[in-house]
């Protein structure tokens, strides 16, 4: 390895050698994870996913080892992954990248695995070639490996979501600038993506402008539909950081006018409903235990039906990660773990509203990460 590779807060082999144990308790010979958040997560090395293997093999006896096209060994040493003094695979184009793999691993264990776990999000051809190389294994998800780790975040990863949820907070208070009556969604959304770069992140992950009856559909895309007086505007905008780490909030706007009496009615119990769920928020509390707490307050009022979603999900270096607030998630919640609260009411044809917040389980409550108003935000035409 490159002695200058650069390091980071982020990242040690504190990580690596986690999973090991984890794997180890869990049975699991061997974790092996291609490109995306599980491989930034554990070596600090950002991948291309492409044709060419690049894994990182985590066997429960041995060294870990990361295997990557020869052509990109130099991009590993630059990288975080670089400091970490992993063992190196390179393997050149004529070469069977599966078999060197298996071979490496076999060797570490002293006899060939019998439970591989693979990435949630590893390529299918990555997932079979991994499968052929080792024809006696039996192949499964690494998600109770790596999400065990990942849901509970470091006092390091808590800071790193909280200055990307201030930078959207920024982008937030400054809808005013982009919002207004006779513009486009597509063309707010540009603006509103050029400002999540501006205050500090490097990509934007979504803007979602729903307007009007477009408010209904929490995934909106942006379109070309023009923001009318006294529309309801749903704004769920979020990006990712330097250091991969993610934003993501909701909030709901009025353009150029004033909220109805019976927008005002469901907006409060929404309001309400956002505010229960993150009260209930502490260690030991189970994840449906707070979709619930918001649930309760929506149906309690008449507006069950008009609430079609989970009411949050993980975030980390993915926007949606475990652990997921919604029915029938027993899980506890920890000190650390990171989610979104985000109730919404959605009216089909006529218009919608959310709230969504960041927080954090604390040792004895919760922290939001999102400061900006909550309630129904009026902007001027």
């Amino acid at each position: 390895m490159v002695a200058n590779s650069p390091s980071s807060p982020l990242v040690s082999l504190d990580r690596v050698r986690a999973a090991r144990a984890v794997a180890e308790e869990l049975g699991v010979d061997v974790v092996v994870v291609t490109p995306g958040s599980d491989l930034r997560y554990l070596s600090g090395y950002s991948a291309h996913a492409m044709e060419r293997l690049t894994a990182l093999a985590v066997p429960r006896r041995g060294e870990p080892l990361l295997v990557v096209p020869r052509l990109e060994a130099p991009m590993v040493d630059a990288s975080p992954a670089g400091a970490l003094d992993l063992e190196l695979l390179a393997w050149d184009e004529t070469e069977d990248p599966f078999a060197r793999l298996a071979a490496a691993v076999t060797a570490r264990l002293g006899t060939t695995p019998a439970r591989v776990a693979v990435g949630s999000r590893t390529w299918a051809e990555h997932a079979l070639g991994i499968q052929r190389a080792l024809p006696g294994a039996t192949l499964e998800l690494a998600s109770p490996v790596i999400d065990r780790l990942r849901m509970v975040k470091t006092p390091a990863e808590v800071a790193e979501l909280a200055a990307a949820g201030a930078a959207i907070d920024r982008v937030h208070a400054r809808m005013g600038e982009f919002l207004r009556v006779g513009r486009t969604e597509a063309e707010v959304g540009a603006d509103v993506a050029a400002a999540i770069l501006a205050e500090g992140h490097v990509s934007v992950d979504f803007t979602i402008i729903g307007s009007g009856p477009n408010g209904a559909s929490p995934h909106h895309e942006l379109s070309d539909r023009v923001v009318g007086a006294g529309d309801l505007v749903v704004v769920d905008i979020g990006g990712e950081t330097a250091t991969g780490y993610r934003s993501d909030c909701t909030r709901t706007y009025v353009v150029g006018g004033s909220a109805g009496a019976e927008v005002a009615e469901w907006y409060a119990v929404l309001q309400q409903a956002q505010q229960a769920a993150t009260a209930v928020v502490r260690p030991g509390v189970t994840c449906e235990q707070v979709d619930a707490a918001a649930r309760e307050v929506i149906t309690t009022a008449g507006w069950g039906d008009h609430f079609i979603h989970r009411t949050g999900h993980g975030i980390g270096l993915d926007t949606h990660e475990a652990p997921y607030v919604v029915a029938g998630n027993e899980l506890p919640l920890e000190p650390g773990m990171a989610f979104s609260v985000e109730p919404g009411i959605y009216l089909a044809g006529r218009c919608g509203a959310r709230i969504e917040d960041i927080v954090v389980c604390t040792d004895d409550g919760v922290r939001s990460l999102n400061r900006g108003p909550r309630e129904l935000v009026e902007l001027p035409g």
